[in-house]
């Protein structure tokens, strides 16, 4: 059996690093190692980001992403096109998108997807106020900005059933080859997907 290399306290550190995505026991180890090594530069600042996040973090009531402010940076930007709604199932998606910075539209997130194996119904996420906003009349359109899983396609489906009589146009992102993929390399259903959606040259 292995015996501790650091008291529980820097122990206690590598298994909370641990828990993070992206982070095995090993990359903690690591992380832990380097916060501890720059623990002025590095450590304090961040158990204060940490305090003061905590204390200031909030779900947007219009939205769902999370923010220090309420409603969010993206709902309360008077930029923002507000007859565009990109619906997405996680605030991770939100802010993949706008990385991107591919539109400047208003976001809605779902707060997952539709699985019945695991339990997640309708009423479970943000459905029925998605639904809501989509009748404001200055909404043209929601782009449904899903994973392109089983579940994530079931959830889309459901929403466009739902939006028939809002009025609005649904629309989905397109699947198939990335930017600088080689065909080669792609699955069956990434190409198939892009077969199907192809478009104009």
């Amino acid at each position: 059996m292995p015996t501790a290399v650091a008291g529980p306290e820097i122990e206690r550190l590598i298994q909370l690093l641990a828990r993070l995505p992206g982070l095995g026991p090993r990359s903690a180890r690591r992380a832990a190692l380097h916060l501890i090594k720059k623990r002025d530069l590095l450590m304090a600042p961040l158990a204060a980001a940490l305090q003061s996040a905590m204390e200031k973090i909030a779900i947007c009531r219009i939205c769902g992403n999370l923010d220090t402010q309420n409603p969010c940076a993206v709902c309360s930007d008077p930029r923002r096109d507000p007859s565009i709604i990109i619906v997405v199932a996680d605030v991770a998606d939100l802010w993949a998108l706008e990385r991107a910075h591919a539109v400047d539209a208003r976001y809605h997130v779902l707060g997952g997807t539709l699985s019945p194996l695991d339990g997640v119904g309708p009423e479970d996420l943000s459905i029925e106020a998605l639904i809501t906003r989509a009748h404001a009349p200055e909404v043209k359109e929601v782009i449904l900005a899903l994973n392109a899983t089983v579940d994530g396609q079931t959830t889309a489906h459901y929403i466009t059933d739902l939006l028939a009589g809002a009025g609005v146009k649904a629309t989905g992102l397109a699947h198939g080859v990335p930017v600088g993929g080689e065909l080669d390399y792609l699955d069956e259903g990434t190409l198939t997907a892009a077969i199907r959606s192809r478009t104009p040259f």
